[in-house]
C-alpha cells in the first residue's frame, strides 16, 4: 500500500538558515536567497558576527534593512517559502539547531568561495550532525563582497556605482554614514582622500 508522504506523520519539515554577517547586504545575497525559496519549506536568514571583520553596521541596522529587503521580496515574489530574520549571536551549528534547521544554506560566488566552504560544511556535518546546501549565485554577482563594498565606502570610492550589486536602501545608509562627520566611516574616507 502507497502512502502520501503529505499526509504521513513521517514528514520532515525542511527549514534552512542562511547565516552571514550580511555586513552589508548585497543583490548577490539576495540572489541565493531567491533561489533558495524554491527548495526549502521556511528560511531563516541569520545575522551574525564575524569576529574578524569590523563592523560597518550595527546588528540592529543590518537586521532593518534585512527586514526591509525580505519583507518586499515576500511581497513581490509570493510564490516561493517564508522568510523570517534574526539575529544570533555565537557558533552558527548551535543557532541552526535552536531553530530545528535541517541544513545550512550558503552561497557560493567563485571557486574560491568552494574551497573554504567546503570544509567549513564538513566539519559542520561532523560536529552537529547538519548538512549544508550550496547555492551558485547569478554570475553578475560572481564578485560581489561585503569586504569590497566596504572598502569601496570607507575609501571614498563613488557609491552610485555599486548600485549594480547592493540595494538602494544600503546606498542610503552608506551615503547617510558618510556625510556625518562623527561616524568612522566618514573619518576613514576623508583620511583616505587626504592622503
Amino acid at each position: 500500500m502507497v502512502t502520501d508522504a503529505r499526509k504521513s506523520n513521517h514528514t520532515t519539515h525542511h527549514r534552512a538558515i542562511y547565516a552571514g554577517s550580511f555586513d552589508p547586504i548585497t543583490l548577490g545575497h539576495l540572489d541565493v536567497l531567491r533561489r533558495a525559496r524554491r527548495l526549502f519549506d521556511d528560511i531563516v536568514l541569520a545575522i551574525g558576527r564575524n569576529p574578524d571583520k569590523p563592523e560597518l553596521l550595527s546588528m540592529k541596522e543590518r537586521e532593518d534593512i534585512a527586514r526591509t529587503l525580505v519583507d518586499q521580496m515576500l511581497k513581490d515574489e509570493p510564490d516561493g517559502c517564508p522568510v523570517r530574520v534574526e539575529r544570533y549571536t555565537g557558533l552558527t551549528v548551535d543557532f541552526a539547531k535552536k531553530v530545528k534547521a535541517s541544513a545550512i544554506l550558503r552561497g557560493i560566488r567563485n571557486i574560491t568561495d568552494l574551497a573554504g566552504e567546503c570544509q567549513l560544511a564538513i566539519t559542520n556535518r561532523q560536529v552537529a550532525d547538519i548538512e549544508t546546501v550550496f547555492i551558485v549565485t547569478g554570475e553578475e554577482y560572481a564578485f560581489t563582497s561585503s569586504s569590497l563594498i566596504r572598502q569601496v565606502a570607507a575609501l571614498g570610492g563613488s557609491l552610485d556605482r555599486l548600485k549594480s550589486i547592493v540595494p538602494e536602501i544600503v546606498i542610503d545608509r552608506l551615503r547617510a554614514m558618510r556625510n556625518d562627520p562623527k561616524n568612522p566611516l566618514a573619518k576613514l574616507a576623508r583620511d583616505q582622500l587626504v592622503e
